[in-house]
């Protein structure tokens, strides 16, 4: 072998091994960033006429396994999903109490509830003590204040999810269009063979935050873009010549681009339904079309089940409760619970309140009549001490016989809400504190899913992303052990290249 064959062997060695250390040393510096795949230098033997010229320089590649990658794609939008949904919930988890008979709680609904019935008990045996009647009244108070409460808490708690439905889409279309964007340049470097290791990584980390907010796939086509499909197939464009647009007509990345929804005030008669012209709430449209129905799961799915089902049937329920305390009441002859005007309520079921129960919830009160006049509460006509109404409300208001909770007495238990689609999920001709119970109950039981489910998705989340790290994670021992073997590597080329060099100085001096 001539010395010049030697020396290019020895360049090419060279800068084979700068181009090894760069990738090993951008490895390391990114060992704790979140999301980053390991990358691989390629390096091979460049051969000519049968004999070795050196070594060649491939492109860098990533360590990743699609088949693990797709699995936590999918389990980040579990746990996405169970997390807002746990933590939304929350909310009414602290104000409900529990119906366990061993967790200490008193607020729940049958607990005050029941404390309505111990005074007007206690009334009936001293029907002209202030104090009782008092109590009645204090007791009724506590009781639509937390019904109350609890209702300005969906209310609160489904505005929120709306706004989280506006900042998420928000977010989803700057995770699009980032992508959309590297993928641009990662299709014009592959044209050209250049190196597109790093840009691929880049739009990996983008990829692993946009599968918390959405239930995505992702499929690479040879050419280097990236399709993104919702968990039914629905393509979600990154750029505008996806759509088959011209891309100047969107300047990427962009939070406007391609999903497109607006924030609103959210009240209880509100309600989203696709092609419904009388629906407040807006959907989420792509290049014009409503696809809200698409968008499941994360962050996002998450929101939008929260807003449209979760929080109007827990509504839906305690709206049916306060109507049927208030009708019970008045047909055992005692007008306690009124609407927000001071009238029984009405019984159309998707009107909102006082033409209908939908919101009755939030306006639920005590008379005002026995509450500036407690001694109302046991007066008929002239005559004071009556109970004839207090003892008809124990026995036929808090009743559970056919005669108490049928025909006109049951609980409206379906065809409820503003579009009359909900339903309480439980029968309603159940006694006052049976229907209580069954309203915590419920949605405790919703809670508790939530709760469960986040707890059984993240251990599973947590196993995929060992097993994720196993395969692409950076492992710093090894990349240092390589960088100790590069380092031998370079010194041994560099030898060459110096011994090559005095050869020929030799040569030249033997010359002259």
């Amino acid at each position: 072998m001539d010395l010049g064959s030697s020396l290019s062997i020895a360049n090419s060695g060279l800068s084979a091994i700068d181009y090894e250390l760069a990738v090993t040393s951008q490895n390391v510096s990114n060992s704790g960033t979140s999301g980053y795949v390991s990358e691989t230098a390629n390096v091979s033997s460049a051969v000519a006429g049968g004999r070795g010229t050196g070594v060649h320089v491939a492109a860098t590649t990533l360590n990743v396994n699609n088949a693990l990658q797709k699995a936590l794609y999918n389990q980040n939008a579990q746990v996405a999903s169970y997390t807002a949904t746990s933590n939304s919930l929350a909310a009414v988890s602290a104000l409900q109490g529990s119906t366990s008979a061993d967790s200490g709680s008193t607020d729940t609904l049958s607990d005050l509830l029941g404390n309505v019935q111990s005074a007007l008990t206690s009334l009936t045996s001293t029907p002209l003590d202030s104090s009782a009647q008092s109590s009645v009244i204090s007791s009724a108070q506590s009781l639509t204040s937390s019904i109350n409460t609890l209702s300005s808490t969906y209310t609160q708690q489904r505005q929120t999810a709306e706004d989280d439905v506006v900042s998420t889409v928000s977010s989803i279309n700057s995770d699009l269009t980032n992508i959309g964007a590297l993928s641009k340049q990662i299709m014009s470097l592959k044209a050209t063979g250049a190196d597109t290791a790093d840009l691929e990584n880049q739009r990996l980390g983008i990829m692993t935050d946009l599968s918390s907010e959405l239930s995505v796939t992702f499929s690479e086509t040879s050419n280097g873009d990236v399709v993104v499909r919702t968990a039914d197939g629905t393509e979600l464009p990154t750029r505008p010549d996806q759509m088959g647009k011209d891309d100047t007509s969107v300047t990427l990345p962009t939070s406007t681009w391609p999903l497109s929804t607006t924030d609103v005030s959210v009240t209880s008669a509100m309600y989203y339904s696709s092609g419904d012209s009388s629906s407040q709430i807006p959907g989420i449209t792509l290049d014009g079309k409503d696809i809200t129905s698409h968008l499941t799961g994360g962050t996002l799915g998450a929101n939008i089940t929260l807003r449209d089902q979760t929080y109007p049937q827990m509504q839906a329920q305690l709206d049916s409760f306060s109507y049927t305390l208030a009708t019970r009441f008045n047909s055992a002859g005692l007008a306690l619970f009124t609407d927000g005007t001071g009238s029984v309520p009405s019984s159309d079921k998707t009107q909102e309140t006082p033409a209908g129960i939908v919101g009755l919830a939030s306006t639920l009160s005590v008379n005002s009549t026995y509450v500036s006049s407690p001694s109302s509460l046991t007066t008929s006509g002239t005559t004071q001490g009556d109970v004839t109404a207090i003892t008809a409300v124990l026995k036929d208001g808090f009743g559970t016989s056919g005669d108490d909770v049928d025909d006109s007495l049951e609980a409206p238990s379906v065809d409820l809400g503003p579009t009359g689609s909900l339903s309480t999920g439980y029968s309603g001709t159940q006694g006052l504190v049976a229907l209580a119970t069954s309203l915590t109950s419920n949605q405790a039981s919703t809670i508790a899913q939530a709760s469960d489910g986040l707890t059984s998705s993240t251990s599973v989340q947590t196993t995929l992303q060992t097993s994720v790290s196993n395969v692409s994670g950076v492992n710093v021992d090894d990349e240092m052990s390589k960088i100790v073997s590069l380092q031998n590597a370079y010194t041994a080329n560099a030898k060459v290249v110096s011994a090559v060099q005095s050869m020929f100085s030799a040569l030249l001096e033997a010359i002259d």
